[in-house]
């Protein structure tokens, strides 16, 4: 259950093994990221020889990780290029407990999510329980795959403080989980590896690898759903993780005096002041999906909202404007419900940013809406499954369904 980390120590050495699966790590991450491409591409950007990249393709595809054919062209002379794209065949689940639900998803190699499931719950379910329903709802959607379909694992998406070397839950105040070691749990319920991180980190690095921060080498990310605000940061295309691997928990930073407080007992900070249950409730709501709440927010004619809405927009206007000046990113991506009120008053929330932080750090500063929405979080959690199978496809174990299942 232990997170391989990308990234080899500068002052070891390379002999010949290590370069060829780093070359391998390096076609399987293009493909992971990029979908299908032509082998002149992988050439191109690789800087390998065309005789090399012929042969760690051949590799990837005897390995069954890849698959080639031949590129659909309208015309033209000569022999047609050959392109490159994950295999169909392997898959991850993705799961994401919160407090009205859990939610199961199988997401392929390229990205896709193939089918979900989500079972409501009506309170938040303790760790055991949120394991059994997880293994439960994957049994069931084992039985859906076509029987040639390979599993990399599960990864799950928890709105908390996660340790990542043996994915226990440290904290998770709104699920009210501590010291939970979700990652055993639900790995006995299946028999699979799995990996755990905290649902914004994960998502963030959705979005940054599949969304709207695709192809930005600084960016901020900002999520927020029914277990608060949190967030992501990628400073030179590697995400800031801190020592422990807590770091980033962006929804915790102070903007205000006032004494609201968050989930985690601070007041004053950004998930204190702009708070999805505030909205739920100017709006007469329990248990709505973010896509619910997003209707009622976009078409609201009511004052007492309007005003709510606004007051949000300004205080994150302002924990923006922090970030901003901190981490001077080249884009701000903005999900959940906050991406809701920012479609509601653009404006209003850019001119707080302005307000809120140095001209060098938001002169062509981009805020954006997040481009995922409700998928980013289960396609960054089958993330931490794939990571280990595009570091090291020659040496990690993809399952059979019959050896799932069995």
């Amino acid at each position: 259950m232990k997170v391989l980390h990308s990234g080899a120590n500068s002052s070891a050495g390379q002999n010949r093994e290590n370069i060829r699966q780093h070359n391998l790590s390096i076609i399987m991450s293009l493909l992971y990221k990029g979908g299908t491409l032509a082998r002149s591409q992988l050439t191109s950007v690789t800087g390998l020889n065309r005789s090399t990249i012929s042969d760690l393709v051949v590799e990837l595809e005897e390995l069954g990780m890849i698959t080639q054919a031949e590129a659909v062209t309208s015309g033209g002379v000569g022999r047609p290029s050959l392109t490159v794209s994950p295999s169909a065949n392997i898959v991850a689940f993705a799961v994401n407990p919160e407090i009205d639900a859990t939610t199961v998803a199988v997401v392929s190699l390229s990205g896709e999510i193939i089918a979900k499931r989500r079972y409501p719950t009506q309170i938040q379910p303790a760790p055991k329980e949120a394991a059994k329903i997880a293994g439960e709802l994957i049994k069931g959607l084992i039985k859906e795959l076509p029987p040639k379909t390979r599993v990399a694992g599960i990864g799950v998406a928890v709105p908390g403080q996660i340790r990542i070397d043996d994915g226990v839950v440290r904290l998770a105040p709104h699920l009210n989980w501590v010291e939970a070691p979700i990652a055993a749990m639900i790995q006995q319920q299946t028999g699979l590896p799995t990996w755990v991180d905290n649902d914004a980190t994960v998502s963030c690095m959705a979005e940054r690898n599949f969304g709207s921060g695709r192809g930005a080498s600084h960016c901020v990310y900002l999520f927020a759903g029914s277990g608060g605000i949190g967030g992501g940061v990628v400073v030179s295309g590697v995400q800031l993780r801190g020592a422990s691997g807590y770091g980033s928990e962006l929804g915790h930073i102070k903007i205000s005096d006032s004494k609201k407080v968050d989930f985690s007992g601070l007041t004053g900070t950004l998930e204190a002041l702009v708070k999805r249950d505030d909205l739920l409730e100017a709006f007469k709501l329990f248990g709505a999906t973010d896509d619910e709440l997003d209707v009622e927010v976009s078409n609201t004619k009511d004052p007492k909202a309007i005003k709510l809405i606004n007051t949000q927009l300004d205080h994150l206007g302002r924990g923006i404007g922090v970030l901003a000046t901190i981490f001077n990113p080249q884009i701000v991506v903005l999900e959940g419900f906050l991406d809701s009120i920012f479609k509601f008053n653009k404006e209003r929330l850019l001119e707080s940013v302005r307000a809120s932080s140095l001209n060098s750090a938001h002169d062509g500063l981009v805020v954006s809406s997040g481009e995922l929405g409700t998928r980013a979080v289960l396609i960054g959690a089958a993330g931490l499954a794939f990571a280990p199978l595009i570091q090291d496809p020659s040496g990690t174990e993809i399952y059979k369904l019959t050896k799932v299942s069995s």
